[in-house]
């Protein structure tokens, strides 16, 4: 896909996904952060079938939604989809703004929304500050999501299995955070829709503004053949002529043999 398709591409999902992001954020400032739809069944549920290895599970992955880990993995994303060393230091600097300006855009929100978690006794889990959206599922979803489009723009094989693991991890740190009762589902739905749009959003830019040269998974050979090269240039050391005038060349020189017949034999009639 070339940048402009992509930047387009990108820049309407991110678009499409942050106008659901507003929807849902006045349904839920519109219903003063009570529970909507199916929060309250799916909380119910979740405190009905808490076995102590499904709790201690669901803790070990929800704790790789927040602290060192996704920013780890953002340092990843940039190494794998950088090729050379000042793409990859370009890669991990986006990467990281990315993630960084996606949290402190995030905490703006959940201190506008100010939506309360769960009832205290549903909870398995520490908590902290308001719900809406949540957080480590916003972190997980962007970490994710960078995760995937590093490997895309690599291409390894078994990319299609990866994309799939690495998506389902996404979404399932946010599955716990229901599952041990510190958010309600709609802030789980809040903070994938958050994710996605700023994420589009991002990716929107890069592929738009970005200079090709430094464009991760770009080597500089291909920067350079970018460039036409004209007719009778030299590449390899050796130059390169138009097949045209090659013909016309040989042509002319069929049609004036020498009139020398003890070297070349006897010349032909014009």
């Amino acid at each position: 896909m070339k940048r402009g398709e992509a930047a387009e591409l990108a820049g309407s999902c991110g678009l499409g996904a942050w106008t659901a992001f507003g929807v849902l954020t006045m349904v839920v400032v519109g219903h003063d952060g009570t529970p909507l739809f199916a929060d309250a069944d799916l909380l119910s549920w979740s405190v009905g079938h808490r076995p102590d290895v499904a709790v201690a599970l669901a803790r070990g992955l929800t704790d790789t939604g927040t602290g060192a880990v996704p920013y780890a993995l953002a340092v990843l994303a940039a190494l794998i989809a950088g090729r050379t060393p000042r793409q990859r230091t370009l890669a991990v600097a986006l990467c990281l703004g990315c993630l960084g300006a996606g949290q402190a855009l995030r905490y703006a929100v959940m201190a506008l929304v100010t939506r309360p978690r769960p009832p205290l006794t549903d909870w398995a889990a520490h908590a902290s500050g308001w719900a809406f959206p949540s957080g480590h599922t916003t972190t997980a979803a962007l970490t994710a999501g960078l995760l995937i489009i590093a490997i895309r723009i690599r291409g390894p094989r078994g990319r299609t299995v990866l994309t799939l693991v690495i998506g389902g991890w996404g979404a399932s740190v946010g599955l716990t955070r229901v599952y041990l009762g510190v958010h309600w589902f709609t802030d789980v739905v809040g903070g994938w829709l958050f994710a996605l749009g700023w994420l589009g959003l991002c990716l929107s830019a890069v592929a738009r503004w970005f200079p090709d040269r430094w464009a991760p998974g770009v080597t500089d050979t291909d920067s350079a053949r970018g460039t036409a090269e004209p007719t009778g240039s030299t590449a390899g050391g050796r130059t390169h002529t138009a097949p045209e005038q090659t013909d016309v060349a040989r042509e002319q020189r069929e049609d004036h043999a020498p009139d020398d017949p003890g070297r070349r034999g006897r010349s032909r009639p014009a």
